[in-house]
């Protein structure tokens, strides 16, 4: 390093001000460790006072780029010792039974067979020196499958293997990780997919059920696919059977609704895409239990073939969704907290009601409905048939739907 210029400690007060420059070149830690000990020695920097020393120390600092906590214990080792040298840890290490020729077999063999399993690689390995006797193999013949995979862990493995990786999830930046919080408010529904079940190769019908967070209002539809053609016409009508406005869909991370269509779809309604967290299995536990308490209970587990999608999406919007959300009473939680500030959910029989009795509850209910629907057109549909009318005809209307789904099988 040339600072030959700089012989006194205003002269490097100045230097860290930034007034003069000075030029250095680095060939080796050896050469720093000795540039570092002529300072010392040279300001007599034993002697200093302690605002000197810092300075000293600064311009060391800035002239090598050390750490301060590295600095102070070549600073130390000098004070202590009267040099700096370099140190050479000696650990002791066990020394190693696979050698990089070892390795290169593995990597060879590996590459001749698109990397199999731990135990199918040993085989191999073994067969090599045992049953046709390649001598160089010895060694590797011995390993265990398990200690395979710490040698294609290694640096010199990864180098020359030639092999497939898993595949790994490309995490997608479609609809926002978010949890539940409608606030009181309607507006808020979970959506998630009913398979109905797989025969001789071929797939079933599939149903959507989408739920209110507050109102527990539920709209159930049905599609032959998750594709385009089939889901977007059929989600939009879905959405359009809401009484009130959809301000958020939520779904889990399947891609039938996490992806391009689906997020289109609701930007053009201006409702926000979310989806559920990871490790948080409650986020979409409403709809999930929706899915079993109605939609397998109504329909069952057993193949229904999907060109039957249209005739079941007529039994949902003429029956089921009617007597859902007008004459079937449901459970709604009351938190209640106890003198540890602990809360609890508790299901009181004063606060069951039909959901649509629930949204009427709702205070300023009137200004969440979407426009040129009120509650007198709703109470119209609420009052026209009782419970057990609404609830017979709908176990009618079912039956003669599984009729034809019978007959033409």
């Amino acid at each position: 390093m040339n600072d030959m210029g700089l012989n006194t400690i205003e002269q490097i007060k100045s230097f860290l001000e930034g007034v003069r420059e000075v030029e250095f070149h680095v060939r080796s830690t050896e050469e720093k460790y000795a540039w570092i000990q002529g300072v010392l020695i040279k300001f007599k920097y034993a002697t200093l006072k302690k605002p000197d020393k810092g300075i000293i120390f600064n311009y060391i600092r800035k002239m090598t780029g050390y750490s301060r906590q590295q600095l102070n214990r070549l600073v130390f080792q000098y004070k202590k010792k009267g040099h700096i040298i370099r140190q050479y840890l000696n650990k002791n290490k066990f020394p190693r039974k696979y050698i990089r020729s070892d390795i290169e077999l593995l990597i060879k063999t590996d590459n001749a067979h698109s990397r199999l399993s731990g135990p199918a690689t040993k085989k191999i390995l073994e067969r090599e020196y045992l049953v046709y006797g390649r001598r160089e193999y010895q060694n590797i013949a011995k390993i265990s499958f398990s200690h395979i995979y710490n040698l294609r862990a290694r640096k010199e493995y990864h180098r020359k293997a030639l092999f497939l990786a898993k595949t790994r999830p490309s995490p997608s930046n479609i609809g926002e990780r978010a949890k539940p919080c409608p606030y009181g408010k309607p507006g808020y529904i979970r959506v998630d997919s009913v398979h109905q079940g797989d025969r001789d190769g071929q797939k079933g019908v599939y149903h959507i059920n989408a739920v209110d967070e507050i109102t527990q209002f539920e709209i159930v539809a049905s599609v032959e696919r998750i594709n385009e053609a089939c889901l977007i016409p059929v989600l939009r009508k879905l959405l359009q059977q809401f009484p009130f406005v959809i301000i958020e869909f939520h779904s889990d991370n399947g891609s039938e609704y996490i992806n391009k269509l689906v997020a289109k779809l609701l930007n053009g309604l201006l409702i926000r895409l979310t989806k559920s967290r990871a490790r948080q299995t409650n986020d979409n536990a409403l709809v999930e239990s929706k899915n079993g308490a109605v939609i397998r209970k109504l329909m069952g587990y057993a193949h229904i073939p999907q060109k039957y999608a249209e005739k079941i999406n007529s039994f949902y919007f003429d029956f089921l969704n009617e007597y859902l959300n007008f004459h079937r009473p449901c459970f709604f939680p009351e938190t209640i907290t106890d003198s540890k500030g602990k809360q609890k959910k508790v299901y009181r029989y004063q606060n069951m009601m039909t959901p649509y009795e629930k949204l009427k509850s709702i205070p300023e209910a009137d200004s969440f409905l979407k426009k040129g629907i009120t509650f007198a057109i709703l109470d119209t549909i609420a009052m026209k048939i009782s419970d057990n009318q609404a609830a017979e005809r709908m176990v009618k209307a079912r039956s003669l739907l599984f009729d034809k789904i019978i007959e033409q099988a």
